[in-house]
């Protein structure tokens, strides 16, 4: 099958496209700084959730030299409830090592040997930053891929075939020609127009060629293959304050999960719940620590988590630990999401 025209489509994004907070203006040249930072705030996370804390984290570091100097607790600190922490010390490791390069790599090769950027990201980059001839495959341009050429192998198997067909559409030289646009508009199209469920065909630029509107499968492509259950980890988490009211916080160690932010200090997670008896002789601090009713309950990748939490307090003449000790609505920024979940069940944000 013939590639649609990708002159169609960028008609319909030069009319349509949308006003995003890190998309350059129709004639500007994008910034690439603005680009980056929005594909790795954009990983996992929703474009309207990604928003405003975009516009935020550029205010306090508005240009790479600016992140690449700060602290790296002001980095967690700003990135508090964007979830996949990973991603901002990837972020700040590779804000550093621009500024050494002096400046971003224009390549994807370049691009993807920086550290948190993979094939997508380094292609999403290019692209849209440097005008790179190269279409990213992401949950949008795959989906538009399968319905166009009504592919019905299920992913995750399909991504090489769909990522074949992607490329192809660069075969149509307006494509060629405005590859950034080009990407741009295959998002929002995806985005808007060829939506997960009831896409609006009949305002689709590419409705005609399009084999799986022709087919009827319009609403069942792309087919998914089934994920596995994801398995229950469970913690307990002891909620600390002191005469003022402050919240005794500590930071996590700098790898693994969650990795450099905050926290409310607790047992280790595991598969197995914890006994009440378990969970104190663990706590790590000797004190009348009290149960609080229920649980927090969040989702990672790979594994759903079950938490309890217990409180006390210091009273005015006790030595306070080691750590940070946060307001309540100071530790409801600090947190990471998981975290504010404790809050949420003390009743504290």
């Amino acid at each position: 099958m013939k590639p649609p025209s990708a002159a169609d489509l960028l008609h319909w994004y030069d009319r349509h496209r949308r006003i995003l907070p890190w998309r350059a203006a129709p004639g500007q040249r994008a910034e690439p700084y603005h680009v980056w930072l929005s594909e790795i705030m954009l990983q996992q996370t929703t474009v309207a959730t990604v928003g405003p804390r975009f516009s935020r984290f550029l205010a306090r570091f508005p240009d790479l030299a600016a992140l690449a100097e700060a602290p790296w607790e002001d980095v967690a600190a700003e990135w508090a409830g964007l979830g996949y922490y990973a991603r901002a010390r990837n972020l700040h490791a590779a804000a550093r090592q621009v500024v050494a390069l002096g400046g971003f790599p224009v390549t994807t090769q370049g691009l993807a040997a920086l550290p948190g950027i993979g094939p997508y990201t380094a292609a999403a980059i290019a692209a849209i930053a440097f005008n790179a001839p190269v279409v990213p495959l992401d949950g949008n341009v795959e989906r538009v891929t399968a319905r166009i050429f009504a592919v019905e192998e299920a992913l995750p198997g399909a991504k090489p075939r769909l990522d074949a067909l992607a490329q192809g559409f660069l075969a149509d030289q307006p494509a060629r020609a405005r590859p950034g646009d080009f990407t741009q508009a295959l998002f929002d199209l995806g985005a808007g127009i060829c939506t997960p469920r009831k896409p609006a065909c009949a305002l689709c630029p590419w409705q005609k060629p399009c084999q799986a509107r022709k087919l009827g499968l319009a609403e069942t492509l792309p087919r998914k293959a089934p994920k596995p259950e994801r398995p229950t980890r469970h913690g307990v988490h002891f909620l600390l304050t002191d005469h003022e009211g402050r919240i005794w916080l500590r930071r996590r160690p700098p790898r693994g999960l969650l990795g450099g932010m905050l926290e409310i200090p607790g047992v280790s997670w595991r598969e197995e719940d914890w006994t009440d008896a378990e969970a104190l002789s663990d706590a790590p601090l000797a004190t009348s620590w009290q149960p609080v009713p229920g649980e927090a309950r969040h989702v990672f990748t790979h594994f759903a988590l079950t938490m309890r939490l217990y409180r006390a307090s210091l009273s005015a003449r006790t030595k306070r630990p080691e750590g940070e000790w946060l307001a309540p609505a100071e530790a409801a920024q600090a947190l990471p999401s998981v975290m504010r979940k404790l809050l949420m069940l003390a009743g504290l944000a």
